[in-house]
């Protein structure tokens, strides 16, 4: 299977091209930052496309991260993987941010549950537990700080994510303590593209995932029609 993986959904952009059948990477590519990822996005497809000498067309399916994670940074991600998706005529899969940052842990720390953490800002985290296996423990939320490291009572975690160093930097010190810490400013797209792998199209669509509405909200725009004055 080849799979055309696309992360835009923290402060990094990114593809790669994942051939199954070989068990590795054909070409990919990252560049690290908080804005301007619909600038880069598709000329950086362009290129891992062409270093991996194929045809859109070639592809069995694009995967993508869904969120949680920056509200624009996901639209352009996913509004790019539709659209090559529609255009090759190939089915378009979801992956959480949540999830590919967990998938780089499952199984390196042997029993140790791994939380998964990205920064929601205002003291809050967007965040999911799972055991070792990578069963779920807690579902993805958003929680504050103190409350999602009070949701862990599975024994000492291995803290994933680019809020896994302020997870840290509160943990309890007369707690079971984090077995690692890896804060990463996004995950791993080879991750985002074995996850898409395994996903059904049918029950993991490219579809936002949100857990909290955005920030910003639009103006309240006037009436279309003034009250005639009496």
């Amino acid at each position: 299977m080849l799979i055309l993986a696309i992360d835009t959904a923290l402060e990094a952009c990114a593809a790669a091209v994942l051939d199954t059948d070989a068990g590795e990477l054909l070409a990919r590519e990252q560049l690290l930052m908080k804005r301007g990822h619909a600038e880069a996005l598709m000329p950086m497809i362009a290129r891992v496309m062409q270093s991996a000498n194929l045809a859109f067309t070639s592809l069995d399916r694009i995967a993508v991260t869904l969120g949680p994670g920056s509200f624009t940074g996901l639209r352009v991600g996913i509004s790019a993987a539709r659209g090559l998706a529609l255009a090759a005529k190939r089915p378009a899969v979801g992956v959480t941010t949540l999830s590919a940052y967990a998938a780089a842990i499952i199984g390196q720390s042997g029993t140790a549950p791994v939380i998964s953490a990205i920064d929601a800002r205002h003291d809050h985290v967007y965040f999911q537990i799972v055991a070792g296996d990578g069963s779920q423990l807690v579902q993805p939320a958003i929680a504050p700080i103190d409350e999602a490291i009070a949701t862990s009572q599975f024994g000492a975690p291995h803290l994933v994510g680019n809020a896994a160093n302020i997870l840290a930097d509160r943990w309890p010190k007369d707690g079971p303590q984090p077995v690692g810490v890896d804060a990463q400013p996004a995950p791993d797209i080879s991750w985002v593209a074995w996850l898409g792998a395994a996903a059904n199209p049918d029950t993991n669509p490219a579809r936002p995932f949100y857990l909290k509405a955005p920030d910003a909200k639009p103006a309240a725009q006037p009436p279309l029609v003034q009250a005639a004055s009496s």
